[in-house]
């Protein structure tokens, strides 16, 4: 579709209002360069607005640069953190890790599978990524700090070593399927399992 048929569409289409269409569009747009294969130094305004079938202005008028644009694109992608019961640390961390990498929406995992790569290389988007993932961290960590507080973890727990070593193979094992073994319904509840066996308080 030409830019000028998109932009006809839009003013003919009923439903939501014509700014959020094309914010959709273009974040969609990134999405889909990104699932396709596309590095992320080749993706320009330019190319994000053919893709959406807008025009650069109107990306302009919501981001102030691409990066941003990308930035929310990816971000959007992100479920919102489960709220936990607070009475059993076990039950917690299932309902937290049950939702890492849990695809949201059919393109997700391929979006992720090829951007975490380049947010290992990229010192401005592992900054972002960080900001990401600290408010789903600071949740797991409380949630472990108050199980050494009543006695359903060792005292000595090392917390920042058991959030690595919960978090890393939920996210191994559903962006790169590590082990297809293991794919099932019941992959947070036995990682739980198998750290929880760990840092369990000595009998």
């Amino acid at each position: 579709m030409t830019t000028a048929a998109a932009a006809d569409s839009e003013k003919r289409s009923p439903g939501r209002p014509r700014s959020a269409r094309s914010e959709q569009a273009i974040i969609d747009a990134v999405l889909e360069m990104i699932a396709d294969g596309d590095a992320l130094e080749t993706i320009s305004i330019e190319s994000i607005a053919a893709r959406a079938g807008v025009g650069k202005a109107t990306i302009y008028r919501r981001w102030a640069s691409r990066d941003q644009v990308v930035i929310d694109a990816v971000a959007s992608m992100k479920l919102p953190i489960p709220e936990v019961a607070g009475e059993s640390v076990r039950a917690d961390l299932i309902t937290l890790m049950s939702q890492i990498g849990q695809p949201n929406g059919a393109r997700s995992g391929k979006v992720m599978t090829c951007i975490l790569p380049q947010i290992a290389r990229n010192p401005d988007l592992h900054e972002w990524y960080q900001q990401v993932i600290e408010p789903r961290r600071a949740v797991t960590r409380a949630v472990l700090r108050r199980g050494i507080d009543t006695g359903e973890l060792r005292a000595d727990l090392d917390v920042e070593v058991v959030l690595l070593v919960l978090t890393a193979p939920m996210i191994l094992q559903r962006t790169m399927r590590w082990n297809p073994a293991l794919d099932g319904p019941d992959l947070a509840e036995r990682v739980v399992a198998a750290v929880l066996t760990g840092a369990a308080p000595p009998a």
